[in-house]
């Protein structure tokens, strides 16, 4: 877990990709196993309620690393059946990691977010840019297509149109457009963007654990399966949360005209 940091502060988790000297690009051997590491820890601490994803330097994360390409070499070496194993074994194990975290997670987008830098942003439940923020998702002006899941991802972001005009093209867009078209929460100051995103992160981690879990579970739900299924799962859901010290907080709270204090019970 050597290029991934982890600090707690309460509730909040922040997770910092560690590689500013090849601008965080992600995808060597080993890659795929320390963002499990890191997500199983995460999961097997309830009391945090927020999770924070960045990058150290000036990008967030510029994707695979270019200069292995051309040489062939590392996460790029072997025959086609060697690296689709490698892809499945490595890459996808990112991505699989951090869409399936429970907690939810907020990309505080520092700098650039370029190919597999912009899926993993994508993989969060929230993005905030810094000014200095810029996406792309460039498979295509290298001859390649996202391999990571981005043609899933991106769409249900922003939308088919917008996603197919970035993939097609490889174009990259500043932050403003990046909020324009919905890929990011909001745009701010890049000095201010650590402090913005923790106290979303911290306003969201007040939120009873539980049902603030659940609720992540049924967004996600929501994308793929039908309007009636969700329903069930929510029905079956809110049947537990009823039954929850938190709930009853919540209740008392609203009557007594106070803050609530959740403990996840």
């Amino acid at each position: 877990m050597s290029f991934l940091s982890l600090e707690k502060s309460g509730r909040v988790a922040t997770v910092t990709i560690e590689r500013p000297d090849v601008m965080n690009a992600l995808g060597d051997d080993g890659d795929g196993a320390a963002f499990e590491a890191v997500c199983a820890e995460i999961a097997a601490d309830r009391s945090l309620g927020c999770v924070i994803l960045t990058g150290r330097g000036r990008a967030f994360s510029a994707g695979g690393n270019v200069k292995a390409m051309a040489e062939t070499g590392g996460a790029f070496s072997g025959a086609p059946h060697v690296i689709r194993d490698r892809y499945r074994t490595n890459i996808h194990r990112i991505a699989r990691a951090l869409h399936a975290m429970e907690t939810p997670m907020i990309a505080a987008v520092n700098g650039a977010a370029i190919g597999l830098g912009c899926d993993v942003a994508c993989m969060a439940d929230i993005r905030i840019a810094s000014e200095h923020a810029k996406f792309g998702v460039t498979f295509l002006k290298l001859g390649l297509i996202p391999g990571d899941g981005g043609a899933w991802l991106l769409p249900r972001v922003i939308g088919q149109s917008r996603a197919s005009e970035l993939l097609f093209t490889g174009d990259v867009i500043d932050a403003k457009t990046a909020a324009e078209w919905g890929l990011v929460s909001r745009v701010v100051p890049g000095d201010k963007l650590m402090d913005e995103c923790m106290a979303l992160a911290q306003r969201i981690a007040q939120q009873p654990p539980q049902a603030l879990r659940l609720t992540k579970t049924l967004i996600r739900q929501g994308q793929t399966t039908t309007y009636d299924t969700l329903l069930e799962l929510s029905a079956a859901s809110q049947a537990l949360m009823h039954h929850t010290a938190d709930h009853m907080e919540g209740v008392h709270a609203i009557l007594e005209k106070r803050a609530p204090v959740f403990k996840g019970e």
